[in-house]
């Protein structure tokens, strides 16, 4: 009798447990914002132009795309939201970046504002590079002939061979066991 004294309060003790479990509600989740400090804000904000009358270009190199859009300035470069020295911290990078408007000559003339995804920062920078001459040759047509003899205007379309069957990689064969 005392068993079942015992089965009867630890039965009652649990269904006060399920019972008291559903009672309690969760508020409903309130839209979280993210708010940055007003320092970093400063730093890193762009205002975006507004790119009507801009001279649009797209550049590509590996898997990497990029738009861009240039319009007469001071020579300021915005990659995706970001400054060029901050975007590709590499000085060799932002060098490649820079080639198009030292070929002709135009450091300082204009602004642009670019768009790039896919592949990584070499690709990216290839892309830019390549958008850029297109724009600037849109922009002047007699720059044509300076950026055509310095290869800027030539898509470079090598890009990673698939992996092919039986292989580990694209041309890497298995290693082979003599036993």
């Amino acid at each position: 009798m005392a068993a079942e004294a015992k089965k009867t309060t630890a039965k009652k003790a649990a269904t006060t447990v399920k019972k008291a479990a559903p009672a309690v509600k969760k508020a409903p989740a309130a839209k979280k914002t993210t708010t940055k400090p007003a320092a970093a804000k400063s730093a890193a904000a762009v205002s975006t132009p507004k790119l009507d009358k801009a001279i649009y270009a797209t550049g590509k190199r590996k898997d990497s795309v990029a738009r861009v859009y240039l319009m007469p300035g001071k020579g300021n470069i915005v990659i995706n939201e970001r400054p060029m020295a901050e975007y590709f911290r590499r000085p060799v990078l932002q060098m490649i970046l820079n080639q198009p408007f030292a070929v002709t000559k135009r450091e300082g003339a204009y602004d642009a504002f670019v768009m790039v995804m896919g592949g990584g920062l070499s690709g990216q920078a290839g892309a830019v590079k390549h958008g850029l001459s297109k724009a600037l040759e849109k922009s002047e047509p007699d720059l044509r002939a300076a950026l055509k003899a310095a290869g800027f205007l030539t898509r470079d379309s090598r890009v990673v061979e698939r992996k092919h069957y039986g292989f580990r990689k694209a041309r890497r064969s298995t290693q082979f066991s003599k036993r």
